[in-house]
């Protein structure tokens, strides 16, 4: 069965950093027909997808909000992806989840087959 686990989020001051992990299990990395990425959802506001990175050639997507400031990364050793946030606003407080998608190399809206339970990042301004 596949799991996901989120972990690093926390409370930070407007201007700091936090970083993001999301700790997979159940299936391998030897396919690379996958994509793995963050989404988060902020009070009174649906869903976004903040970042994914491809399985398969290790290309990277940002929403634009995160362009400069987000980086995600993957180590297939351990398992884990990340999420670095620098430059933390008050308007990246959400709960932020971890997905997976087997039906394709890129993440998309409604495709992700596996989430995670979600981490909650407060920025404080």
């Amino acid at each position: 069965e596949v799991q996901l686990v989120e972990s690093g989020g926390g409370l930070v001051q407007a201007g700091g950093s936090l970083r993001l992990s999301c700790a997979a299990s159940g299936f391998t990395y030897d396919n690379d027909n996958y994509a793995i990425g963050w989404w988060r959802r902020a009070p009174g506001k649906a869903r976004e997808g903040v970042s994914c990175i491809s399985g398969k050639d290790g290309s990277t997507v940002y929403v634009d909000s995160a362009k400069g400031r987000f980086t995600i990364s993957s180590d297939n050793a351990k398992s884990t992806v990340y999420l670095q946030m620098n430059s933390l606003k008050p308007e990246d407080t959400a709960v932020y989840y971890c997905a997976v998608t087997f039906r394709a190399t890129m993440c998309y809206r409604d495709g992700m087959d596996y989430w995670g339970k979600g981490t909650l990042v407060t920025v404080s301004s």
